[in-house]
């Protein structure tokens, strides 16, 4: 099987109807990906496939991240579709209500770690099965972490707390793949704007206590910068890939 089909490589992109995920698979598929775009609400999916024009090379595959069964099938359907996997950007991510930590429900604290770890480690499994299987041998994955990765926000306890085990999926799967030819890196996002980050314009809590409006950057730079990780042959990976509007309170003290 060719190693770039004709009409492109192929992409799957968890979360894609909305916000980082469809920007990713916007610039994607305007760089001749053939794009499965994976989410909870099929209309909403198929509302960026509408707007790419893109219905010949992208398909919506309503897909439930926390259910293993549900990212097999996900995977599966790619296979049938265009024969093999050749990028998985494992972007699907949702937060917890910003209470103090005593106050998080167990709940909450589950269905996060549900979706932004066990969701994430499904996907990387699913995909090192294929690209492990497939020939040509290989492929890449992009996790989504965030900032969060890194340092945390207030009252983010469970968001935080799993995006830095998403920094340790991505080390481990990035040592595992080196056997299969399978490129394992992680984008890291800041204040992009999306529906969701709009709030940090109207001001939100800050590690001193006030409560500061934070700048945005435009999300389709987000995109564009999945899309070079993407780009680059297999030899080249991009462990670790940081985005940030540019003024954010993210580095330094207060």
């Amino acid at each position: 099987m060719a190693a770039h089909p004709e009409g492109g490589k192929i992409a799957i992109v968890t979360g894609g109807g909305t916000g980082i995920g469809k920007a990713a698979a916007l610039s994607l598929l305007e760089d001749g990906w053939r794009v499965v775009l994976a989410g909870r609400r099929r209309e909403v999916l198929q509302e960026t496939i509408d707007a790419a024009g893109a219905h010949d090379q992208a398909i919506a595959v309503p897909t439930d991240v926390t259910d293993p069964g549900s990212v097999e099938a996900l995977f599966a359907t790619a296979l049938q579709t265009w024969g093999r996997v050749d990028l998985l950007f494992n972007n699907a991510g949702i937060g917890a209500p910003g209470v103090p930590l005593e106050d998080l429900s167990l709940d909450d604290w589950k269905r996060v770690v549900d979706t932004n770890l066990n969701g994430m480690f499904y996907g990387i499994q699913q995909a090192f099965r294929v690209m492990k299987a497939q020939s040509p041998q290989g492929g890449r994955i992009i996790n989504n972490g965030s900032i969060s990765a890194h340092a945390p926000r207030p009252n983010s306890i469970a968001y935080t707390a799993t995006k830095h085990a998403v920094a340790g999926l991505t080390k481990t799967a990035s040592l595992d793949g080196r056997k299969y030819n399978i490129a394992v890196g992680q984008i890291d996002v800041g204040n992009a704007g999306t529906e969701l980050a709009m709030r940090m314009t109207q001001g939100v809590p800050q590690a001193n206590g006030e409560i500061a409006a934070e700048p945005l950057m435009d999300v389709r730079l987000v995109g564009e910068s999945v899309r070079y990780m993407a780009s680059l042959p297999l030899q080249a990976n991009v462990l670790f890939h940081t985005v940030m509007a540019t003024k954010m309170p993210f580095v330094g003290r207060g």
